[in-house]
């Protein structure tokens, strides 16, 4: 009876615990570890990289962040009904219920206050909200990404017609409110589809993209740029996979998944030359401009597959000294790896989002005669889930 009360108690601490850190923790399931120690979950992660990578090569210490807080710089925000009235929120865990959220520790708070302020334009403007069981509705989401150097604050409402109510005056409504907003975008998704963006954007207001520094460079991010949502880690992440390359200012290299050219702008001031490939045209489009806004000479772009291009390079007598690969989550696939291989580079810098197919692509890398020499967990999503770790390998041709 006396244990049955004692694990009763700790449960009710439990719960207490969580409402007073986050009301919502345990339904949205986005903070795994929103109640413990943040050195406990370091502790963790890294023993997660570990373990997925056993016998494959030695880890290093997991990089932390100083202030693990409100430091997601894109926020997407759900609207839906309960007893007539609108409410904002992210979609439960697996599933398409919306957990009512005014604030989250891990999100931006201007970002937060300014969806909150849209959510109470809403009825004076009578704004419908879409709901997916009828299909019937006009808002869909609200998109939010600041640049967290420059303080610049672009909104994507996401709709599903381009005819919105009194477009100009919502608009100077919510200037008002935030004078701070630097674009506003009108993003159409009518697809029955759980993307979040559709393809057409038209612009309320300003350029309809902001810009942000990342490792000395400015970049431009538009409603569809990926551009990694913590920018104090990715900057760690970046100078980390730069330091592994070891260039001496004599190497071409090639940053595969470049997408805006981060990684590669980066490695350009120590590198001969560096070529971004992308298969996102739009991607290219901003990488292209992002260079040519940083004078940065010598980073050229092609849009395309990155291996198809790696292997025609091979096949034209190309080289490379090293290559970045930045894939995502699903990890590489075993032709593209291949092409790689092709290409013959010293190194290959592989950063990675998921330990398990990290774990998978080093295997597959091996046997093409790469061997990884080192890894470096990052902590670039403070509070989720272990397996939430990016990780940053060395791997070099030759003997193990």
């Amino acid at each position: 009876m006396n244990q049955q009360m004692n694990q009763q108690m700790e449960k009710t601490k439990l719960k207490t615990k969580n409402a007073n850190k986050c009301a919502a923790a345990g339904m949205c399931g986005g903070c795994t570890y929103i109640n413990g120690s943040y050195e406990k979950q370091l502790t963790e992660k890294e023993q997660y990289v570990r373990t997925q990578l056993k016998g494959i090569c030695p880890v290093n210490p997991i990089i932390g962040m100083e202030n693990p807080y409100h430091y997601r710089n894109k926020v997407t925000a759900t609207f839906s009904y309960k007893k007539g009235e609108i409410f904002s929120g992210i979609y439960e865990e697996k599933s398409h219920s919306v957990v009512p959220i005014d604030s989250c520790l891990l999100e931006d708070q201007t970002a937060d206050q300014i969806i909150c302020d849209i959510r109470g334009l809403l009825k004076s403007f009578k704004i419908t909200i879409y709901s997916e069981r009828t299909r019937y509705g006009l808002l869909r989401h609200v998109m939010i990404r600041r640049g967290f150097t420059t303080g610049e604050v672009l909104v994507i409402l996401v709709v599903t017609s381009p005819v919105f109510p009194s477009k100009n005056n919502f608009v100077k409504a919510l200037l008002k409110l935030h004078p701070e907003i630097t674009s506003v975008v009108l993003n159409v998704n009518d697809r029955m589809t759980s993307m979040v963006l559709g393809d057409r954007n038209i612009v309320l207001y300003g350029k309809g993209y902001i810009e942000d520094v990342l490792c000395n460079n400015r970049f431009r991010i538009s409603a569809q740029s990926f551009y990694q949502i913590n920018p104090v880690q990715t900057q760690k992440l970046y100078e980390k996979a730069v330091e592994l390359a070891n260039l001496t200012g004599e190497e071409i290299a090639i940053d595969a998944y470049c997408g805006i050219g981060t990684i590669g702008m980066t490695a350009a001031s120590k590198a001969k030359t560096v070529l971004g490939i992308e298969l996102n045209a739009l991607a290219v489009k901003d990488a292209i401009a992002n260079a040519r806004a940083n004078h940065v000479t010598n980073i050229h772009f092609l849009q395309g597959d990155a291996g198809e291009q790696m292997t025609q390079m091979a096949e034209e007598g190309s080289h490379a000294d090293v290559v970045f690969m930045d894939p995502p989550r699903s990890g590489s696939s075993e032709a593209f790896m291949d092409s790689v291989a092709v290409l013959n580079p010293k190194r290959i810098v592989y950063v990675s989002c998921n330990p398990q197919t990290l774990a998978r692509d080093l295997k597959y890398l091996a046997k093409k005669g790469y061997h990884t020499k080192q890894a470096t967990p990052v902590d670039m999503f403070p509070w989720t889930k272990a397996e939430h770790v990016e990780t940053v390998c060395l791997l070099e041709k030759g003997k193990k």
